[in-house]
């Protein structure tokens, strides 16, 4: 059997923050395994590192995990083996929190003279008239009023 590539080597501060992870309940499951996974994959363990396969069988996991838990760590570091990347794609809301009070609001008073109800178009129109927001598309509108359990009318 070959030595690991990813040779995991924690100095006693990463271990201490690895084993508060470990037994801590505020993490994920996900970052308690990744955790115990490291701890036994520890080369400064006093009986040194576990084969993966056992590390495997013992964290409940398949070995493939345990082999990118490792490299993630060597290549990586010791945050990115245990939590999860920062979304770098996510778009930004039209709608703050300001303007979906104030949609909702709208809603639930009277539609404007001449109409039956408020439509989509209207509500986006009142808030742009408003000055909530310069641009917002009926959809954005339609998604804010599903998420809160509203519809116009």
């Amino acid at each position: 059997m070959s030595a690991p590539k990813y040779v995991v080597a924690l100095t006693p501060e990463q271990r201490r923050k690895v084993e508060i992870v470990a037994r801590s309940q505020k993490h994920s499951e996900r970052e308690r395994k990744r955790a115990r996974i490291l701890l036994r994959a520890d080369t400064n363990r006093a009986d040194g590192a576990l084969a993966d396969a056992l590390i495997a069988e013992q964290v409940h996991v398949c070995a493939l995990t345990v082999l990118q838990v490792r490299r993630r760590f060597v290549q990586s570091g010791l945050e990115a083996a245990l939590f999860r990347r920062q979304q770098t794609h996510r778009k930004a809301r039209v709608l703050d929190a300001r303007a979906e009070a104030a949609l909702i609001a709208t809603v639930c008073a009277a539609p404007p003279e001449g109409q039956k109800r408020w439509s989509l178009h209207l509500l986006r129109d009142r808030l742009i008239e408003q000055g909530y927001v310069e641009q917002v598309s009926q959809e954005t509108v339609r998604q804010t009023l599903k998420k809160t359990n509203l519809s116009p009318g």
